[in-house]
């Protein structure tokens, strides 16, 4: 395999991060962010480049990626999918979507569906509390009061490689 490679356009980006910030090490997070969407996960030779790129020690980068759930140092399926089970989402239907997502899908013990197609993960948070169940696609798209049907229909999109389009969060103003 190729050792892993920052384009010269990424470089720049990488600068124009560190730019930001009194110190390099300010620009890791969104460095690794960067790297994770070229490369799908963070592996040993991918954190190695971004500790090279900005000078910083394997050890720090290591672990501001392990730290992080957002950072995956080991892709397990092709599509993340994160479903919130935390209280307001558990309370209002994320535990019974993650029960359904596990037995419908035959999800194994790290979440992911026979074919790996799919990787499911429980999330604890994902801010969106008052349009319950949320799930999380990619760490980029959320999708809001998500039914089985609603996930269902999610899932055969994302077969066909496509994102489920952009929904804004429903603003209920009370009267």
């Amino acid at each position: 395999m190729q050792e892993p490679r920052f384009s010269p356009e990424e470089i720049s980006q990488i600068e124009a991060f560190c730019q930001r910030y009194p110190t390099r090490q300010s620009a890791l997070m969104p460095t690794l962010w960067l790297a994770q969407e070229k490369f799908g996960e963070l592996t040993p030779p991918i954190l190695r480049l971004v500790a090279d790129t900005l000078n910083l020690p394997y050890a720090h980068v290591e672990g501001v990626a392990t730290f992080y759930t957002m950072y995956l140092t080991k892709r397990k399926g092709k599509w993340l999918i994160e479903i919130c089970t935390c209280f307001t989402c558990g309370e209002c239907g994320g535990r019974e979507l993650w029960e359904y997502a596990q037995q419908t899908f035959s999800l194994d013990e790290e979440g992911t569906t026979p074919d790996k197609l799919f990787w499911f993960r429980e999330a604890e948070c994902l801010g969106a509390c008052d349009t319950p169940p949320v799930v999380q696609i990619e760490g980029r798209r959320m999708v809001f009061s998500v039914t089985p049907e609603k996930l269902n229909l999610i899932l055969s999109q994302l077969r066909e490689g496509q994102l489920p389009s952009f929904e804004s969060v429903p603003i209920r103003n009370p009267e």
